[in-house]
Parts: structure tokens; C-alpha cells; sequence
């Protein structure tokens, strides 16, 4: 990982942008700035362990950048969340040392912040994983995923190699998280390695998305679908007039998001289907092949067995407790159903843990969000199981009730498919990085 990184910070001419908040940093800046950061870093080893809580910042990348070129090990830690949080994922890897931010961090998309690196108490990296992250934890305890210097590589050439993706010289407004898998990969090292200009957002809103989208003329956005939700629900076709394509990654992209994006602005969203453990699998730039989520991307070998999608991985994505039932004989089971169309490209047909049986009758929950989300006044909305179905559904509205959503559902679905139990809130509980939580434990709490 090493000479990837050095090869990374010296591909491009220094005069060459790569980072643009309210300032703009170069190749060559940046190259200052990572051999700054790594000589405050001096305690670090080939193999150190390095817990990284940084917020969204220069700093941020800067700082894994240096890391990375003194041979250490990443564990990337959300800086959204709680200690509590935050100490499950330490006992589980163990770091040496926890690299955050000093003082209370911003709110928002910040340039700079001091760093500071802090003994851990861990150990060594036990493996030679460059990166380590974790499982969205959307449905329960995280996985501890790493990621080798092979995989990422590899990950980086299926973008570069992806057709109508951010060209070099191009502007890319960045919404994803650096902490998790595609703005790390997808936006930070795919940048690097073609010469692509990223550009930020002050906070995960509207007015400031389409603000920086205007002031900087970008060519390209990615974001979650959460974004472009934000972006559908207030438009302003001019602040786009330069974007020339967007895709979603992290999340699958609802189809009525999709639709109203397109309709006020003209131009459809894309789709990146893939996991923290295997990175991006599929890629649909276009957004026009749905509902498949597109072909596999350039040296990706994924097939469908008993209904889900696997994927060939050279060794167990999980570097703790492996789970024989998501990685045997070379193949990695993503608890997603799905299918290859005439066409080569994948289908999703909803998560495994989507399928409940109700009185002996099969019922696949997405089916219910989709008609609970087909309701104007419903934002989002999560149906869970097994034994009988609860929904939860977020509103903006004061005045929508779970009868009036009972009554809705009962015109639209058949009577097993009624879910027993309708709770109504203002929004529903997330993930640190956006994904909505099925956890029924969690939604009861909410």
C-alpha cells in the first residue's frame, strides 16, 4: 500500500487541483501537507494500528493518505459516533493508537482541524489489511471487514475502467462519507489515480449541495439517496446546469427518488451497487436500466445460487468470527436476492432478511415500503418481522395517522400483507452512514 500511495501523491502536476471547499488544494499542496502530517505521526510503524475518528475535512484524507504511507493499518471510525459506540468498535480491533480531532468538532464540512494521535493501548495489525471498516450494523452487532491492498486497487481500476464515469480534469461534488467505502474509494483514491477534482459540500442539505454545485460548476455529483431526495424536494434546475452525471452509492436508489430527480432536473441518476466487503460490484451511470442496478463492473465474477448474489472474494472479507454462511469455498454470500437478466445485468430483488413468512404466507417487506412510501405525506419508511409485520414510517406531516396508513395499505396490499402494527414518526433512526435501520430493537426505541 505504500508504493500505491507514493505513486497516488506524485501522479499529478502540482498545479493540479484536488480538493475545493471555500479554498482550493493541489497535488502539490497536498503532497506538503501528507509529509507534514506524517512526520507529526512519527510514532507510527509499518503495521501500527490507527483508529481514525476524524469529521469530513482535508484533514481528514490528508490524514489517512499519511498513514497509509508510513505503512500503518486504518480502522475508519464515523466521527458521528457516540464513545459508546466508538468503544465496541475498539474492543473488536484492538488499535495502538486513536488519531481525532482536538476541541468539539464542527457541525459541518470543515477545511482544517488540528490533529492529535493518542496511545490506544492496542496491538499490531495481526494481518497486513491496509484498511479496516465495519458492517453497517443496520440490523445488528458489526462485522469487522478489511480491505487489502490488492482489493483496493482493484476497486480503483473497476471505476477508472467504468463506462461514463468523472473523467480527469473534472469537477466531482462528493456527498458519500469519507469514513465508509465509496467516498473513500470511489471519491478519494479514484480521484487521485485519474486527476479528478473533488469538490464539497458544507453540510448534507439542499441550499448548500446546490450552492456549491453553482459556484463551482461541478461535472458530476454522487451522494446517497438522501441527497438527491433533499435535491428532488428543492429544485433549482440552474444550480445543475453544468452536471453532466450523478450516481447514487452506498444505498439502492428508490424509484420514485429516481423519478422526480430526473423530472426536475432533466438528467437521471445512476446506480453503484456494492458492499463494505466487496466494494462496488455493479455500475449503471446512466440510471436508465432499472430495475436492475447494472452490469458488473470490469473484474467483477459475481452469480446468483439459491436466489442470492455472491461474489468471488480471494480470501473471508471478515477478519473476526467469520460467518460460514456469507463466505465459503471462495465465495462471498451478500444477503441480497436477485438475478442476471438476458442482458448480463443484476437485478436486486430485495435483502434475504426481506422475506418474512406471516401465517404461512411469504411476504417480502420491501413490498410494503414501497406502498407505505407510495403515500404523498410519508418521507421514508421500514417494515421488519418475522412473526407479524411492524412499519415505521417518517412524516413531515402533523396530521397523518396509522389508521389513515392502515386504510392506504389495505387498498394496496393483500390482507397477509398488512402489517399488524403502524408506528408514526418524524423521521426514522440511521445509520452513521445514512442507511436507514432495520433493527427491531432500535425501531421499537424510536
Amino acid at each position: 500500500m505504500r508504493e500505491f500511495i507514493t505513486d497516488l501523491l506524485h501522479r499529478h502536476a502540482a498545479d493540479v487541483p484536488i480538493f475545493t471547499y471555500e479554498n482550493t488544494v493541489t497535488h502539490g499542496d497536498m503532497r506538503a501537507d501528507v509529509a507534514a502530517l506524517a512526520v507529526q505521526f512519527a510514532r507510527v510503524r509499518e503495521g501500527s494500528t490507527v483508529a481514525v475518528q476524524v469529521p469530513p475535512s482535508f484533514s481528514q484524507f490528508e490524514a489517512v493518505l499519511a498513514l497509509w504511507s508510513l505503512g500503518a493499518q486504518v480502522i475508519s471510525i464515523d466521527h458521528r459516533l457516540r464513545p459508546a459506540e466508538v468503544d465496541v468498535l475498539c474492543e473488536l480491533t484492538r488499535p495502538e493508537f486513536f488519531l481525532r480531532q482536538k476541541g468539539n468538532p464542527a457541525t459541518c464540512f470543515q477545511e482544517r482541524y488540528q490533529l492529535e494521535l493518542e496511545p490506544a493501548g492496542g496491538d499490531p495489525a495481526p494481518t497486513a489489511h491496509p484498511l479496516v471498516q465495519f458492517s453497517s450494523g443496520s440490523t445488528g452487532r458489526p462485522k469487522v471487514i478489511g480491505r487489502s491492498t490488492a482489493s483496493l486497487l482493484d476497486e480503483v481500476d473497476r471505476f477508472t475502467k467504468s463506462g461514463g464515469m468523472v473523467a480527469p480534469g473534472e469537477r466531482l461534488l462528493l456527498l458519500n462519507s469519507p469514513a465508509h467505502s465509496f467516498g473513500l474509494i470511489g471519491g478519494l483514491l479514484h480521484s487521485l489515480a485519474t486527476g479528478v477534482h473533488l469538490v464539497f459540500a458544507e453540510r448534507p442539505a439542499a441550499e448548500a449541495i446546490l450552492r456549491q454545485a453553482r459556484t463551482h460548476e461541478v461535472d458530476f455529483i454522487t451522494g446517497l439517496p438522501f441527497h438527491f431526495d433533499l435535491l428532488a424536494s428543492s429544485p433549482d434546475r440552474g444550480a445543475l446546469r453544468t452536471v453532466r452525471g450523478a450516481f447514487a452509492g452506498g444505498e439502492l436508489m428508490p424509484q420514485d427518488v429516481a423519478d422526480r430527480f430526473a423530472a426536475v432536473y432533466g438528467f437521471p441518476v445512476g446506480e453503484c451497487f456494492g458492499t463494505t466487503e466487496t466494494g462496488a460490484l455493479t455500475m449503471a451511470v446512466n440510471g436508465t436500466v432499472r430495475p436492475s442496478v447494472g452490469p458488473l463492473m470490469p473484474g467483477v465474477t459475481a452469480r446468483v445460487s439459491d436466489g442470492l448474489v455472491e461474489v468471488a472474494l480471494p480470501e473471508t472479507p471478515y477478519l473476526s468470527d467469520n460467518d460460514p454462511a456469507r463466505f465459503a469455498d471462495g465465495w462471498f454470500r451478500t444477503g441480497d436476492r436477485g438475478e442476471f437478466t438476458e442482458d448480463g445485468e443484476l437485478r436486486l430483488l430485495g435483502r434475504a432478511d426481506s422475506l418474512v413468512v406471516v401465517r404461512g404466507n411469504k411476504v417480502d417487506l420491501t413490498e410494503v415500503e414501497h406502498a407505505l412510501r407510495a403515500h404523498p405525506l410519508v418521507t421514508e419508511a421500514v417494515a421488519v418481522g418475522p412473526a407479524e409485520i411492524h412499519a415505521y414510517v417518517g412524516t413531515s406531516s402533523d396530521t397523518l395517522t396509522a389508521q389513515a396508513l392502515s386504510e392506504w395499505c389495505a387498498e394496496r396490499l393483500a390482507e397477509f400483507k398488512l402489517p399488524a402494527h403502524i408506528h408514526v414518526v418524524d423521521a426514522l433512526p440511521r445509520t452513521s452512514s445514512g442507511k436507514l435501520i432495520r433493527n427491531p430493537d432500535v425501531l421499537a426505541d424510536t
